[in-house]
């Protein structure tokens, strides 16, 4: 039996009963792809850029819930814990529903990250990442329920909760050695 006041139950309860339909995994990986993007924490842009995916200003409720959801994912980002928990169904939920969510989570990245990131040098590495991305959101029918099935879901999900950290760190790369540069007398 699924639980019912899991973090990504509760999102998906809000947003259901505001009226939008939208999955919580897909504007988190909209939060977290942008905020690797560059895009900062401020919440009014935020808010905006969540506003277009919910096709509508969210009430008071779902605006709360999307302020806090940017503060977890910049102590996520800035802390030295180094750690993204991503906002998916519980384990208990049927793989499927799970595998779905998890291709919506790497479809909300894409699009956050490409409607932030304007400086066109990623490393190769990033650039494999993004690639990644873009293949775990096609493949996300692709998991059957079995121990196997379990085990690519534990593989891929482990995998895109260090993905995002791999990016956030190398779009913060170009300020440092410029702030570092010896100053001519």
């Amino acid at each position: 039996m699924p639980i019912q006041n899991s973090p990504y139950q509760a999102f998906a309860t809000l947003l259901t009963s505001s009226g939008h339909n939208v999955s919580p995994a897909e504007l988190h990986g909209l939060l977290l792809g942008r905020s690797c993007a560059g895009a900062g924490f401020a919440a009014d842009s935020w808010l905006a850029d969540a506003a277009e995916l919910l096709e509508g200003e969210p009430q008071d409720n779902v605006r709360n819930a999307l302020i806090g959801l940017q503060e977890m994912v910049k102590g996520e980002l800035t802390g030295d814990d180094m750690t993204v928990v991503l906002l998916l169904p519980t384990d208990d939920a049927p793989l499927a529903d799970r595998a779905a969510a998890l291709g919506q989570w790497c479809q909300g990245f894409l699009a956050g990250f490409g409607l932030t990131y304007r400086d066109n040098a990623l490393s190769t590495e990033a650039t494999e990442v993004l690639q990644d991305l873009a293949a775990i959101a096609q493949v996300q029918d692709a998991l059957e329920e079995s121990d196997d099935g379990e085990s690519d879901y534990m593989e891929v999900m482990e995998y895109l909760r260090v993905a995002p950290l791999l990016l956030f760190t190398e779009t913060k790369k170009p300020a440092e050695p410029a702030a570092a540069k010896p100053s001519l007398h």
